[in-house]
């Protein structure tokens, strides 16, 4: 009889487990090659603008001076410049460094500050020296290109993050809530929606400090409703389910529905939303530099580097087609990574997982 049970268990069909959503999502992320490229390309901008101290400076990253090993590029990274030992390096003009040959070092990449200013190359062409040119005042291009790609995905996630914190909180209360709450809500995001986003960017912008603080919570406070609208249609296909229905009659409290039962279960689609949001966001910051309204001189932005543009585009055709080559793989990166997401985390495509 054991034998018998020990063989009836053995027999007895294996399920196997069934991966999480999130799995699920991520296969199907992986099976869009243009989703998967764009997102590598988005990788490789965020680990250039955390090292572009350690790629695009004129410090070295690590030299032998006075019998004593320093790193004074790597230092930037991390916050060691109150160390005692670096004190002494703080009045060293490490342009002169870079040329003198007593002094053992290693030097970044791009051996130029973003901020190093060389009249004398002023305005020269795309070269082994300079890999994309200088501009008027002879500061490297491609240093400044890589600074200003901290400037603009900082710009893009900060202000995107503003915008979802006030989108899904009149999204939530107004799509879990419904009645009064629901249409006035509805109506003001309507009347904010009415005006034109970028003429009231510049509005606001105008009376404020040019600043990459005021920029980022300027673009959160205007760019919400698209996502508020959306956790808004969210919240109400979800709280019409079963389980919502359950925690409800059970007495669950409003906010534990909320937070537990509600939100889980809708954010995938607002974070799409948010996704694209980004890629507006670095565009506004493009263009706010652009017109001279973002960020001053002399901080590196890829917006600031076209606005340079105008006035020498006849002969420094560098300063153009760099910085808007950079603004049109980012926001095309953005763009097909949300578009990505947004088939991946679609329920009613039928794709064969493996």
């Amino acid at each position: 009889m054991n034998d018998r049970r020990a063989n009836t268990n053995n027999s007895a069909p294996q399920t196997e487990k069934s991966p999480g959503s999130s799995r699920i999502v991520w296969r199907r992320l992986r099976r869009d090659r243009l989703a998967m490229i764009s997102l590598y390309i988005i990788v490789i901008l965020f680990l250039i603008s955390c090292l572009a101290p350690v790629v695009a400076n004129n410090k070295p990253l690590w030299m032998r001076w006075n019998d004593r090993d320093y790193f004074p590029a790597v230092v930037d990274l991390f916050p060691l410049k109150h160390i005692v030992k670096y004190r002494s390096l703080q009045s060293m003009d490490f342009s002169e460094l870079r040329d003198d040959a007593s002094v053992r070092r290693v030097m970044p990449p791009v051996p130029y500050s973003p901020f190093e200013t060389n009249l004398r190359e002023k305005l020269s062409h795309p070269s082994r020296r300079h890999w994309m040119g200088t501009d008027d005042l002879g500061r490297d291009v491609c240093s400044r290109m890589f600074h200003g790609t901290g400037v603009s995905l900082k710009v893009g996630f900060v202000a995107v993050g503003i915008a979802l914190l006030i989108g899904l909180l009149f999204g939530s209360l107004a799509g879990y809530y419904g009645g009064a709450v629901d249409i006035v809500i509805s109506r003001f995001i309507e009347i904010v929606m009415c005006f034109p986003f970028f003429f009231l960017i510049l509005s606001v912008i105008a009376f404020l400090p040019p600043s990459i603080y005021n920029i980022m919570i300027v673009i959160g406070i205007t760019r919400w409703t698209s996502i508020a609208r959306y956790a808004r249609g969210e919240f109400l296909k979800v709280k019409k389910q079963d389980y919502t229905q359950a925690a409800r009659a059970l007495g669950v409290s409003d906010r534990k529905i909320i937070f537990r039962h509600i939100l889980p279960n809708s954010i995938a689609p607002v974070l799409v939303t948010a996704t694209f949001g980004i890629a507006n966001a670095i565009l506004i910051e493009a263009a706010l530099s652009f017109l001279g309204m973002g960020i001053q001189p002399p901080y590196a932005s890829w917006g600031g580097i076209l606005a340079l543009a105008r006035e020498f585009i006849d002969v420094a055709w560098w300063l153009a087609t760099f910085p808007g080559l950079a603004i049109f793989v980012t926001v095309t990166a953005y763009n097909l990574t949300g578009e990505g997401f947004r088939d991946a985390t679609d329920p009613r495509l039928s794709l064969p997982e493996k």
